[in-house]
This record gives C-alpha cells, structure tokens and sequence, in this order.
C-alpha cells in the first residue's frame, strides 16, 4: 500500500464489494482491512461520501452509491437493509406497506421503508434521500416471515396474511384506515382463507374482528368467514378506527364493531 494512497484502496475495495452484490459496509470493517488510523479512514469516507460514491445510513454503518443512482444520492433500502438489521444484531421483518409493495400490492413504492423490530424501539432515519420507520413488535411467529430474494441477497418480508393483520394493528400510526383500504384490496388477491386462519390464532381478537370487518366490507366474504369462524360468540363491541376519538357510530351486529369513522370504498 505504499505506492498508493488509502483512499484509492478504499475506492477499490467499494468497487470489489459491489462487484460481488453488495451495497454496504461498516467502518470497523473498513478498519479490519486497511492498517491505517480510524482518523484517516473516516477522512477517506468523508471525502467519498462529498464524491457522492458513499452515503451514511446509520453510525458506522454505509452503502456504496453507484452510478446509476448518483443522482437520488442513495440505493433501495431492499439493497442494504438485511445487513443494516444484521449490523446492529436485531431481528426484523420488512412489513405494513413496504411488505405489501413487495407483494404487489400498491400502484406505486411507499415514500417511507417500514421495518418491524424488538424492543427498545429503534429511531427513525429520515432526511432528504432516505426515509426509513421503524415499528416494536414483543415477538411473532417466524412461519409468518418469508424470503424476498433480492440483488444482494434475501429480505425478511411479513407475508401477505400477517401484513394485513399489521396493517389493522398500526393502522392509527400510518396514515388511518382509508390509507389502508386500497392496499388490503390488492392483498386479498394473495391472501390464502387457511393462512389467514392460521395466522389469526396468534393474534389479538380485536385485531381479528377490524380485520375480519373490513374483508367483509371489501366483499372477500371467504377471508371474512375463514376470521369470523375463530370469533365465537359473546363478542365485545370495539370502535373500528383508533385513530379517532369518537367511540360512537352505528354497530355492526355480526362483527361488533362501532363504525366510527366513515370508510372510503
């Protein structure tokens, strides 16, 4: 390395990395690499980062910004977010819009990227390239996460069941019920009755009666039926949306939900 200055063997190793399909990379890795001082590494991430041929994600962490996305000044989040998630050493699963966009639901990519993650709650990344939430789940059932293959590799992506049922849950949090309509609507199509039922037995029966709701309203009677049959009776009446403060409205009498909000179909 002596006939060479650190910052072209950086430049290099990004350039080897990608070769291989992959997007990011960390600064300990960096240091691992090349015998030179943290000082000067981060002086050579700094410079390549004003060449617009690196960006920071998170402290430490960085993906490598090739030509042809120069001018966003950032890649997909699905190029770099599994080894993102393995760098910090948290479980994940891509899920709510950003899952239901990968399976085909939605006329067009979520602003936002959506990950859902164990306690303690991560912060959010947001700022002018990039636009990443992050959402706490205790726990959940890993035959609900699948596989997305990808340039660099796999995603774990909710599947479509379980993403219909996070979608009722954080509904209030992204963007209300109506935000949601049109995107569960694409999901029936993916939607499998004995899947549903499978998934709903691991979740909380209000979220099965929202959810069971709405798939009536949107006329897909077997996914309705297939969460109705789970129910039982003596039900509870619950207000359909969390997201308004009114807890008064007509009652549905077969799902026991206060339709307190007005829907847009």
């Amino acid at each position: 390395m002596k006939n060479k200055s650190t910052y072209n063997y950086v430049e290099d190793y990004l350039t080897e990395i990608q070769s291989k399909g992959r997007y990011s990379l960390t600064l300990n890795e960096l240091q691992t690499k090349f015998d030179t001082s943290e000082k000067a590494i981060l002086q050579k991430i700094y410079r390549l980062k004003n060449k617009n041929k690196l960006a920071q994600v998170r402290k430490e962490f960085y993906v490598i910004i090739p030509p042809q996305y120069s001018n966003r000044g950032m890649v997909p989040p699905t190029l770099f977010i599994n080894d993102m998630m393995d760098f910090l050493n948290r479980k994940y699963y891509v899920g709510l819009f950003s899952a239901a966009a990968l399976h085909g639901a939605g006329h067009q990519q979520p602003m936002e990227f959506q990950i859902v993650t164990q306690k303690p709650a991560l912060r959010n990344i947001n700022n002018q390239k990039l636009a990443i939430s992050f959402f706490t789940k205790s726990e959940w059932e890993m035959d609900q996460i699948i596989e997305k293959k990808t340039e660099t590799g796999y995603l774990k992506v909710s599947s479509p069941e379980k993403t219909a049922f996070d979608m009722v849950q954080y509904h209030k949090r992204i963007g209300g019920l109506n935000r949601i309509l049109p995107i569960l609507e694409d999901l029936t199509e993916t939607i499998k009755p004995s899947l549903l039922s499978k998934t709903a037995k691991t979740q909380k029966k209000t979220n099965i009666q929202r959810l069971g709701f709405l798939l009536d309203k949107l006329g897909s009677k077997s996914l309705a039926s297939s969460l109705f049959r789970l129910l039982g009776k003596d039900l509870k009446e619950l207000p359909l949306s969390l997201a308004h403060k009114e807890r008064t409205g007509t009652i549905n009498e077969k799902w026991k939900i206060i339709e307190n909000t007005e829907l847009d179909f």
